[in-house]
């Protein structure tokens, strides 16, 4: 099934001239790197006998679909809103190294982490970077767990020859603070189609979901 997007009549759009001004950069994207607290998503892992990287990823995209603008795409100088971002996660092996994954969004956390599992296996299975049309699709959002870092900042790899305008997020070390569990989340967006305020909109919805939404025990 092809997804489902929207074309954005720039004519009328209220960041035309933010979408044209910074389109133009070499470097569109910026990023924002804050805390949230993942103690009530560590619990809810345990509780249901859960990865607690399936937990928050789940969260993580549960939240990226809730902010209208971090679902915008750039193709061919047009502008589209999707009805739905999945995600394209880097997966590790047991050598250290990593591939690319498609992973498809789906409000059912069991059932997100049935597809979560067969893209980890696949990724244990082979080797390189498993590039494909899959991990690809525009409508993803680029996702990669640190660990092994309680990182303050953080850059990404980019060729700017390439154009791009999927927001990329990353998470780190968790940093024990009394009863909470801060986690620092690295999100980099194409200024063109977000801001700060978007951003900010992402971190609430995303501590939201951490928090339980409707799977809390």
């Amino acid at each position: 099934m092809r997804p489902m997007k929207q074309l954005i009549d720039q004519a009328s759009w209220n960041r035309r001239e933010h979408f044209s001004f910074f389109s133009a950069f070499e470097e569109p994207f910026f990023g924002v790197v804050a805390e949230v607290d993942a103690a009530p998503a560590l619990a809810r892992a345990k509780a249901l006998g859960l990865s607690f990287f399936q937990v928050y990823l789940h969260a993580a995209l549960t939240a990226v679909n809730q902010v209208e603008n971090l679902r915008y795409r750039v193709e061919d100088g047009q502008v589209y809103c999707y009805e739905q971002i999945n995600v394209s996660p880097t997966l590790g092996r047991p050598d250290h190294t990593f591939g690319f994954s498609f992973v498809p969004y789906h409000p059912d956390l069991r059932t997100f982490g049935e597809s979560l599992s067969a893209e980890a296996d696949a990724v244990r299975q082979s080797s390189g970077l498993r590039l494909s049309p899959e991990t690809a699709r525009p409508d993803v959002i680029h996702f990669s767990a640190l660990p092994w870092v309680n990182f303050t900042s953080l850059t990404h790899a980019r060729s700017f020859s390439h154009p791009d305008s999927i927001p990329k997020i990353s998470v780190g070390r968790l940093r024990p603070d009394g009863s909470r569990q801060l986690m620092p989340v690295a999100v980099n967006v194409h200024h063109g189609l977000a801001d700060g305020y978007h951003v900010g909109l992402f971190l609430q919805a995303f501590q939201r979901e951490l928090n339980g939404g409707q799977y809390a025990p």
